[in-house]
């Protein structure tokens, strides 16, 4: 082969498939039995819903773009009528737009306080995020710490945390500040990641995020294998010897290694890595994230004049977005539990798990929601080929320490993933820049 990409989610396919389109004879593993990575879909009441990541908003080009290519259409995401918040105690508020109603003093905090993470983000670096002035101090910290200091009132810090579980799926306390800061950037604001309309959640793809994953596969055709987990990578000057876990090897002048950073530390690399390359990988855990999806009849929500978007101060459920199809013919709500909560939650058995993520689903809509016709939930740190979401944390000290080695390629090893895109990390277009990137730079040192 002349290159062999491992991973099969949309930034593995999007470089498998960029590749083999200029001509190179390419090979494309996956240890799942399907193909999407983060995207990953399944069929509820006869709809296909995403699992994994589905929304897409302005400044996302490349996944547009690639949209477009393949056909598939997008449409808004369903955000007509009043969102809802659940307080601490309990108590439900209709509100509309993206902030809700948290009392004079504490919008007039949350506000004060996102225009300065917004202020300071506009500082960072995103191609080299530790050459950013301050780059020691802002990675000396966690987001929580700066939280603290900066946030005045109590309804304030608890509102910015639960924005930093809904972002990251992590807790504030878990991220270093210079990643949260590269993040806001890379996405163009925190609005920009947070909003429905005009923001990081404004549309959804016709068959779902998955549904790219397979146009792309099916036109990847026999270049691409299933069931096929890498366990070593050797290599040297020459080229790689890429060896899957039944023994079987190939041979190629590059690989490209396309899945998140934990998974990417479980292959034996001969020679081994560069110190700080493995370094790096030990130290980006994943975020903690179950996505449960309840499917009804109808979105019976909508005559009640709800959106079907609300944020709950009392979870587990600390987000929930309508994510019904665009004819309204079915009814499909989809909820987030992040950070501490997810973790917390894996720990109860199914049918507790079942329960308590419909009661929460009920506080918020009422007795209709206690009933669906599906229920599915994803725990993606159950996942033996994803171990969380929705991409890795960096913790206080890993970009200045050792970040310039994410992106780097070690000789005929080259990266790709959300986790090295200067774009929309995170993200489905930052996966699929990240493909393109990884192929664009094998081409040039090919000359195809």
């Amino acid at each position: 082969m002349d290159v062999v990409v491992i991973g099969a989610g949309m930034a593995g396919l999007v470089c498998a498939d960029r590749l083999r389109r200029r001509g190179a004879e390419v090979l494309l593993l996956e240890a799942c039995h399907q193909v999407g990575g983060r995207t990953a879909g399944a069929e509820a009441d006869g709809e296909i819903v995403d699992l994994g990541g589905q929304f897409v908003g302005p400044g996302q080009d490349r996944v547009y773009a690639l949209a477009a290519e393949l056909g598939v259409a997008t449409f808004p995401t369903y955000a007509s009528g009043h969102n809802m918040l659940e307080t601490e105690t309990g108590r439900l508020r209709r509100f509309r737009g993206m902030v809700p109603k948290l009392g004079p003093l504490t919008l007039l905090d949350v506000a004060r306080a996102q225009s300065r993470l917004d202020r300071l983000a506009r500082t960072v670096d995103t191609g080299s995020p530790w050459r950013s002035p301050n780059a020691a101090v802002l990675d000396g910290q966690t987001l929580q710490s700066w939280i603290d200091r900066t946030a005045r009132t109590r309804g304030g810090r608890r509102f910015i945390a639960l924005a930093c579980q809904a972002i990251w799926a992590c807790e504030p306390s878990e991220l270093s500040l210079l990643h949260a800061l590269f993040y806001v950037k890379a996405g163009g604001s925190l609005s920009a990641l947070t909003d429905v309309e005009g923001g990081a959640q404004q549309d959804r793809l016709d068959g779902g995020a998955y549904g790219l994953a397979t146009k792309l596969a099916d036109r990847l055709g026999t270049a691409l294998r299933l069931n096929a987990p890498v366990q070593r990578i050797e290599h040297d000057d020459s080229g790689v010897v890429v060896a899957v876990e039944d023994a079987t090897a190939w041979r190629a002048s590059h690989v490209v290694v396309a899945v998140p950073p934990p998974l990417a530390a479980r292959i034996a690399y001969d020679p081994p890595l560069p110190a700080a390359r493995d370094n790096l990988l030990q130290r980006l855990p994943m975020g903690s994230v179950t996505k449960c999806i309840a499917t009804y009849p109808e979105p019976f929500w909508r005559r009640a004049g709800l959106s079907g978007s609300a944020l709950s101060l009392r979870g587990p459920i600390a987000l929930t977005v309508d994510s019904s199809p665009q004819s309204g013919r079915r009814g499909v709500l989809i909820g987030f539990v992040n950070g501490a909560t997810a973790r917390d939650l894996a720990a109860h058995s199914s049918a507790d798990r079942r329960s308590i993520l419909l009661d929460a689903f009920t506080r918020l809509f009422g007795p209709q929601a206690a009933t669906p016709v599906t229920f599915v939930e994803r725990n993606w740190n159950e996942q033996p080929f994803a171990r969380g979401g929705y991409s890795a944390v960096f913790p206080p000290g890993a970009w200045t320490q050792l970040g310039h080695a994410l992106r780097a390629p070690v000789g005929r090893i080259h990266w790709a993933g959300t986790e090295t895109s200067s774009r929309w990390y995170g993200y489905i277009d930052g996966a699929v820049r990240s493909g393109e990137a990884a192929a664009d730079a094998i081409a040039a040192q090919s000359g195809q």
